[in-house]
């Protein structure tokens, strides 16, 4: 027996002593708040919980390399150390669930919608799958004391965290409370709001931790446990197939229970690991000459080496290859699973379930027979193994259990916007906890994209009474939406009488930076579009940045407080002007300015305080399109990307998608407007 076996089976064998009650099933002596527990003589064990990424929609190529990623995650493990990936099947809590994504009434005029909305989410909840995956990894290490584990687990826990974050998944530490939680929502099954601790108070009144998490009862058979109302199963995989898809692990979590599936890993020191196999491959040749001898010894010369011993042989040599050339290493690896169900005839259907879908991958699970509660305290990440039943495996061959399938988005206070197609689960986000909020809706037409723009505004609206959204519609389409909403819609036409000043702007304007520098700079837009899409030469730029600062001039000093300049007052500056090109530029802006096109030239006069604002630009007709663009979205824009007001949560802008591909010929003068509101620059 190899060095690192020994030493393991010595450091885990503990005297057997009969449970006398059902906190003494539980295997953990003592905890501490960092999260670490003593789970044996001298063991500690520390949890981490990771996140699932995107290995089942993933090309081949990615998934390659995911899979390598995994390989060097397990190439890094600790061979003094023992590792459990864990795979935590749990039912949401219907009670919590429905508090989770459920719109609650505001007595604002709007709750017939909500009510609306929430049965439209219930229905969706109801036929979702309900089912979440957590995932975990537990280290377990024999120690001297807890301050040698603490900073053994805090080594470890960075070089984990690392090597997952290098696969694109969070892992973080879990404290005390979180990991016993895991423990009572698998024990108390539809009691999880009951869920209260505090080690403080705990500590400080002498109660047992156990308390928190037992279940009422423990009733163990020869192959299967009852805890409380619930029946459970805990199996192990027994036989290996010659070759096992990725996908099997997956497909052994697909079913719709709680359920938990563990890989305890024990990593050999590569040097051991060759020795060991150079031993093996000794014995094997060994026993091939013997019996070549013994068949010289019968005159049989040409006799042929038999199958087995030249099979043993071949892969004999081609492990010792995989170690010494090919970046493996030797594992240890016991694979088991614990299910529960509400019947006892239902947990003998689940059992057979999976079972069934072992033999499709030709590997053979078999019930642990009077060993129950051992599996139970295996399968669970409390860093203990109770089964002795190990498989020698290579990096890849235990690669193979990847646990990665596909990643769920849920944000807590998040807009529902449809339903995983690999797991079935709600699609809920807040685009406030990425990195980047910005979003862009893409597809076909009648493949619904402004249906999903009005769902999320709708969803937007009723949930968070501090949101702001602004809305261009050149189709007229988000009208009747708003007016529902008790919005406000401002039609922009030239015979409109709604006016809006391109050149309106208080202190709030741009990001803390000289708001008139800003405004220069949206002028010079402006007037590239009035003049006909034209660069500006150096001459014009200096005039139009010497009368946008003259214009501002005595309205910044008034601290913003008074009437703030027009589109006219910039034309009566540049006539002011002695060059010649101030003269043309004058002349080329007239017609937006004191012409019959002047909607934006002229003070504003209509409400854009509204949380809620439609500017419908339909009949805003093709000369003023260019300047009907630039106006609302940069005047609005601006304001809300420099407002550092906790109560602003977002500014929506959103753009009819008619203008980027049903009508291009209309607005293809606006697309590099479009391409800069959709940059970082301006989204802040």
């Amino acid at each position: 027996m190899l060095k690192t076996l020994k030493n393991l089976f010595k450091q885990d064998k503990e005297k057997f002593v009969v449970p006398k009650s059902v906190q003494s099933v539980i295997p953990i002596k003592t905890i501490w708040e960092d999260g670490i527990f003593l789970v044996g003589k001298n063991k500690y064990a520390k949890t981490f919980k990771f996140e699932d990424i995107n290995y089942a929609v993933a090309s081949r190529e990615d998934k390659e390399a995911m899979f390598l990623e995994y390989s060097e995650l397990l190439n890094s493990l600790d061979s003094g150390a023992t590792t459990k990936i864990t795979i935590n099947n749990r039912r949401l809590n219907k009670a919590d669930f429905e508090q989770t994504i459920l719109i609650p009434m505001a007595d604002d005029g709007l709750d017939k919608y909500r009510k609306e909305y929430n049965k439209m989410l219930l229905e969706k909840a109801t036929g979702a799958n309900s089912i979440v995956q957590d995932k975990y990894v537990t280290v377990s290490v024999s120690k001297k004391n807890i301050e040698e584990a603490r900073n053994y687990f805090a080594r470890v826990g960075a070089d984990l965290i690392a090597h997952f974050s290098r696969l694109g998944s969070r892992c973080v530490e879990l404290e005390a409370e979180e990991k016993l939680r895991i423990f009572h929502d698998f024990y108390r099954t539809g009691e999880e709001t009951a869920f209260r601790f505090d080690i403080s108070q705990t500590m400080r009144k002498g109660h047992d931790f156990k308390d928190f998490i037992c279940p009422d009862t423990f009733e163990f058979e020869n192959d299967c446990f009852r805890m409380g109302d619930r029946y459970g199963r805990v199996i192990f995989l027994r036989e290996y197939a010659a070759y096992i898809k990725d996908s099997m692990v997956a497909e052994l979590c697909e079913l719709n229970r709680n359920m938990m599936l563990s890989v305890d890993i024990i990593p050999v020191p590569t040097d051991e690991a060759v020795r060991e196999v150079e031993n093996r491959l000794l014995g094997v040749e060994t026993n091939i000459t013997n019996w070549q001898r013994k068949q010289n010894q019968n005159n049989n010369f040409s006799a042929v080496v038999p199958y087995d011993l030249e099979q043993q042989r071949k892969e004999s040599k081609e492990f010792l290859d995989d170690l010494t050339t090919r970046d493996q290493r030797m594992m240890f690896a016991v694979l088991t699973m614990v299910h529960t169900a509400d019947s006892k005839e239902q947990l003998d259907s689940d059992t057979e379930a999976l079972l069934t879908t072992a033999r499709k991958h030709l590997c053979q699970f078999a019930v642990l027979k009077y060993q129950q509660m051992d599996g139970l305290n295996t399968v669970l990440p409390f860093g203990v193994r109770k089964i002795d039943a190990l498989r020698t495996l290579t990096t890849e061959s235990l690669a193979v259990f990847i646990p990665f399938r596909v990643q769920e988005i849920y944000h807590e206070n998040g807009v529902y916007y449809g339903q995983n197609v690999i797991s079935k689960n709600m699609i809920i986000a807040n685009r406030r906890h990425l990195l980047n909020g910005n979003s862009f809706i893409l597809g076909v037409s009648g493949a619904g994209k402004s249906f999903t723009a009005k769902e999320e505004m709708t969803n937007i609206i009723l949930t968070d009474p501090n949101a702001d959204i602004i809305i261009i519609d050149p189709e007229r389409e988000y009208s009747p939406l708003v007016k529902a909403m008790k919005g406000e819609v401002i039609h922009i036409s030239a015979t409109s009488e709604n006016h809006i000043n391109a050149m309106d702007m208080n202190s709030d304007y741009g990001d803390g930076a000289n708001p008139v520098i800003l405004k220069s700079e949206f002028i010079l837009s402006l007037c590239e579009q009035l003049i006909g899409g034209t660069n500006l030469g150096a001459k014009q730029k200096s005039i139009i940045d010497r009368c946008t600062a003259s214009v501002y001039r005595y309205y910044q000093q008034g601290n913003y407080m008074g009437t703030p300049p027009t589109l006219q007052d910039f034309r009566e500056e540049l006539l002011k002007q002695n060059e010649p090109e101030a003269q043309e530029i004058a002349l080329a802006i007239e017609l937006f300015t004191d012409g019959s096109l002047n909607t934006f030239a002229k003070h504003t006069n209509v409400d854009t305080h509204s949380r809620l604002i439609c500017y419908d630009i339909l009949d805003l007709g093709k000369q003023l399109q260019p300047i009907g663009m630039l106006a609302p979205y940069f005047k609005e824009l601006f304001i809300w990307a420099g407002d550092k007001s906790s109560n602003v949560r977002l500014s929506f802008i959103w753009a009819s998608e008619n203008i980027a591909t049903n009508t291009p010929t209309v607005y293809e003068d606006c697309l590099p407007i479009f391409a800069e509101l959709l940059s970082d620059l301006y989204a802040g």
